[in-house]
């Protein structure tokens, strides 16, 4: 099924990460963590898809996307980047293997952020937020997403390490065992990781030989 909608507003959150919200389809659906393919409804671009995570609500009257836009050639974020208010998406059905099982820790390396923002936002709404735990890594401190805001959601729970950034605000280790065997108290917890391929599969690797159970592992298979 597809869905044309128009833009109803754009926002900068970082220097490369633009938030579109857009016109929300009657009876259209979504659980937080879940994805749909978009395209820009222009005649060379419509049959250019690319899969975004819903960073809104289910309860919200738009949809929200929050994309980080790649300007060093010209593919489908570039041109999401110069589109402003009216201009027209389209939108497909919904998709995703990333929902919310139980209290644990999530995972993510740069805009791998974006399923955990609908699924912790849910949570803060529901008053459930509980004792989960974000480790959040990205290469400098203004590349970090939201930071504000994960950080009003989780408090000291949010943890950003930045690896390409020597004064950094932030811890600067890299996510890998020597950090996990630091930082997670329990690998029974629920783990919930996104991120670039090879980041989620080393993590999952790792998280295996720490004892963690394949069952309780998270990510977009």
């Amino acid at each position: 099924m597809e869905y044309i909608v128009k833009i109803i507003s754009v926002k900068q959150i970082t220097h490369n990460v633009k938030q579109f919200r857009l016109e929300k389809p009657q009876g259209y659906t979504f659980i937080p963590g879940q994805a749909t393919e978009l395209s820009i409804n222009l005649e060379q671009w419509k049959d250019e898809k690319r899969p975004f995570t819903f960073t809104c609500l289910n309860t919200d009257d738009y949809l929200e996307f929050t994309i980080k836009t790649y300007t060093d050639h010209n593919g489908v974020t570039n041109q999401l980047s110069k589109l402003n208010i009216g201009d027209e998406v389209i939108i497909r059905d919904v998709w995703g293997a990333i929902g919310y099982k139980g209290e644990g820790y999530f995972i993510a390396g740069g805009a791998g952020i974006t399923p955990f923002i609908a699924i912790l936002r849910q949570l803060n709404n529901d008053g459930a937020i509980g004792n989960n735990k974000l480790f959040f890594s990205n290469k400098t401190d203004k590349d970090i997403i939201l930071s504000d805001e994960l950080k009003s959601i989780l408090g000291a729970n949010a943890v950003f390490t930045v690896t390409g950034q020597k004064d950094s605000q932030y811890d600067t280790r890299r996510i890998d065992a020597d950090f996990l065997k630091a930082e997670v108290k329990d690998f029974k917890k629920h783990f919930y990781v996104c991120g670039p391929d090879a980041m989620v599969e080393e993590i999952s690797g790792v998280l295996a030989e720490l004892g963690a159970d394949t069952e309780s592992v998270v990510f977009e298979r």
